[in-house]
């Protein structure tokens, strides 16, 4: 077998090892326990795909479609977003004890970084201007940015799976540019799975009173959210500081889709649950987005 076959022989396996994966032990496991912790941390690191941004060959793209990438006002709010997530997910993970969920966590964060990365080198590759990035700190509360990160990844990314397919099956996305860029979608799958399965096993390690305050804290982190989107939609971003909801918010406006409302809920249930379907069946998947989806969806066209 020549070098190029192995090359590519090697990449097919680490991606088929990224979306496919049960875990060691056999058997039912309860919510919160040592065995759950085991699967949702062993999920996260046995799947980590080791592409590096750098040796990424970008392809190249003819006029009309470089000129449709390069025209999408969303690379500063993505930059942007990976930034900050970066520096959460790494503050939180700092603060763990466990040493499996420490390293699971550091891991994540390592791959938030190598996100920001890739962007960097698309828009290097294709002469997109940024705008000049703004300062990132660390949260104040390393919990609540981890949560707002979790929470916001869960959102966005069940909206970005159906805008992403969108774009790829009316061609706006060019097929080579799809293929490039489709490791980091599906990295963010097993982050959202990561995280639900670590809110529902933290919730489970915490005290009566511990549980009280940690639930009046997610709640906060919620409104937040709900806030920050609301402030997006009324071009109240002026700052910067809440530029990584919009691209959710005006996804289809900007990747130039023609798609209903309905359509687009329906694909991002149907992507939702594709991206999600190689892993381990026993552990839990995000709720919130597809519930409100459906809910949504029943009243719509």
């Amino acid at each position: 077998m020549s070098d190029a076959s192995t090359a590519t022989a090697a990449v097919a396996e680490s991606d088929y090892a990224m979306r496919n994966w049960t875990g060691a032990e056999a058997g039912a496991i309860e919510i919160g326990s040592e065995a759950h912790k085991e699967l949702f941390c062993r999920m996260l690191m046995d799947t980590h795909n080791p592409y590096k941004p750098a040796i990424i060959e970008w392809p190249k793209l003819e006029p009309e479609a470089l000129q449709r990438v390069t025209a999408l006002p969303i690379w500063d709010i993505a930059v942007q977003t990976e930034g900050r997530a970066k520096l959460r997910v790494a503050a939180y993970a700092a603060t763990a004890t466990d040493p499996l969920l420490k390293e699971a966590m550091v891991m994540d964060g390592g791959e938030e970084e190598r996100h920001k990365v890739v962007l960097s080198k698309l828009v290097t590759a294709y002469g997109i201007p940024l705008a000049p990035e703004p300062e990132y700190f660390v949260p104040k509360d390393p919990e609540w940015g981890w949560l707002v990160t979790g929470y916001s990844e869960c959102v966005d990314s069940f909206l970005g799976f159906g805008l992403f397919e969108s774009a790829r099956r009316t061609g706006y996305f060019p097929a080579e540019l799809v293929e490039t860029f489709e490791p980091v979608m599906q990295e963010e799958t097993r982050h959202i799975l990561f995280f639900a399965n670590w809110i529902a096993w933290h919730r489970r390690q915490l005290s009566l009173f511990q549980r009280i305050a940690f639930e009046c804290k997610v709640v906060r982190v919620w409104a937040y959210l709900i806030w920050e989107r609301i402030g997006i939609a009324r071009g109240l971003d002026g700052n910067g500081e809440m530029q990584d909801a919009n691209f959710a918010l005006t996804g289809t406006k900007q990747i130039g889709v023609n798609i209903r409302f309905g359509e687009l809920l329906d694909l991002c249930l149907a992507e939702d649950e594709r991206r999600a379907a190689g892993y381990d069946k026993r552990l839990l998947r995000p709720t919130f987005m597809p519930k409100l989806a459906r809910l949504v969806r029943r009243f719509v066209r």
